[in-house]
């Protein structure tokens, strides 16, 4: 299959629509066995995935060196590769046997934050190491929620001479929140930014700042946690749903039972909508979903090929619940 792409504004990267995250196989809450997490990887090589997002801090370099094992071999212009700054590993003083971060991985490593110039260059050539590659397409500035002055003197204007000089193909920055990406946007010459589930079929605030400033200035957006950490995820939200990692409220809970309702109204489901709705914005350039199995992989990649009708969207906009 041929993976479908759409470059990002201003640069030569043209991203495939849909991306494999790697975060669970580094770990992420639970282990992965090595077989299963590269595994994960060459069924979406089989199912025609060609863009797949990594970090650092992704069970602290696990994520790195699994995904480059998988992809170990095969035609490095045939598919686009992302990892993220901010986090350089270093050697933990002090270990208590289990990263406390939320992956399940010996603390054998630390996370220092650093969105220098140097930590930045350091931060690349180990992760190049880590993948066993001579290039990254895309690199992403990873939360730096609390790190806004360094990330805009230091990182920013790194990430932007390395582009321009060809090193990598494109920057951007990746968060959780839309506010300080919107900043981005406006304040320096980014090129894409990863938006973590604040674009999706239960909330949209993105909509009303980051996504059209986004289309004003040239900017892509990379569309993640579509399913507002497994909210949405299911054809019906189970009763102990997750919502930002913490346990759904009611409302939200309710909420996600009547778009299911609408779906299967219209012949779908609602994780196929929750993957599709996003690409309604001309802003979006691609959707990356986190996969941790083989199976895993194959669901997603039969929710991608499943319709979503026109009538869907049409209904949820006349009732106010997707803008």
């Amino acid at each position: 299959m041929q993976a479908e792409t759409r470059t990002i504004p201003g640069t030569d990267v043209r991203l495939p629509v849909l991306g494999f995250g790697g975060a669970p196989i580094g770990n992420l809450y639970r282990p992965v066995a090595d077989q299963e997490a590269v595994g994960a990887v060459a069924a979406a090589w089989e199912g025609g995935i060609r863009y797949f997002d990594t970090a650092p801090h992704y069970g602290l370099g696990l994520s790195e060196r699994r995904i480059g094992e998988a992809l170990a071999g095969q035609d490095r212009s045939s598919y686009v590769l992302s990892t993220k700054v901010g986090r350089l590993l270093r050697p933990n003083p002090s270990p208590q046997g289990k990263d406390a971060e939320g992956y399940d991985v010996p603390d054998e490593l630390i996370r220092v934050r650093d969105y220098s110039r140097d930590g930045v260059l350091r931060s690349i050539e180990e992760s190049l190491q880590r993948l066993g590659t001579d290039r990254i397409d895309v690199v992403y500035i990873h939360d730096p929620d609390d790190y806004w002055t360094e990330a805009v003197e230091g990182a920013a204007p790194t990430l932007s001479a390395l582009r321009d000089e060809g090193v990598i193909g494109a920057w951007g920055a990746g968060m959780n929140q839309s506010q300080m990406l919107h900043r981005f946007v406006t304040e320096t010459d980014i090129d894409v930014v990863m938006l973590a589930g604040r674009y999706t079929l239960l909330e949209q605030g993105a909509a009303d700042d980051l996504l059209p400033a986004c289309l004003e200035r040239d900017v892509g957006v990379v569309n993640v946690g579509v399913f507002n950490s497994g909210l949405l995820s299911k054809n019906r939200p189970a009763g102990d749903a997750t919502y930002n990692y913490a346990p759904a409220p009611k409302e939200l809970l309710d909420r996600a039972n009547l778009l299911a309702d609408i779906c299967e109204s219209h012949g779908t489901t609602l994780p196929a909508a929750a993957l599709k709705y996003p690409y309604q914005h001309p802003a979006v350039t691609s959707v990356v979903l986190g996969m941790r199995t083989p199976e895993q992989v194959q669901r997603n990649l039969e929710l991608a090929a499943q319709a979503v009708p026109e009538s869907l969207w049409n209904e949820l906009r006349g009732n106010g619940l997707i803008t």
